[in-house]
């Protein structure tokens, strides 16, 4: 279970969505957080792995090294 606050456009927008497309507004958040949430991971997770190669933490490697 999840309860969120909206800015008041956002939740107008969506209601207005939900009421002429018969659909409800947790459909519409649903499909909204699933679409992006693994575009959010991979973000999340690029920047961590750049924070560790900053750190000396974590190496590159030379593209002939990988493929050896």
């Amino acid at each position: 279970m999840l309860a969120i606050r909206l800015p008041q456009e956002i939740e107008e927008r969506l209601s207005a969505l939900a009421s002429q497309t018969g659909r409800t507004k947790t459909y519409y958040a649903r499909e909204a957080i699933l679409k992006h949430l693994e575009d959010m991971e991979d973000a999340y997770l690029a920047d961590e792995a750049m924070s560790r190669i900053k750190s000396g933490n974590s190496v590159l490697l030379d593209h002939k090294d990988v493929w050896e």
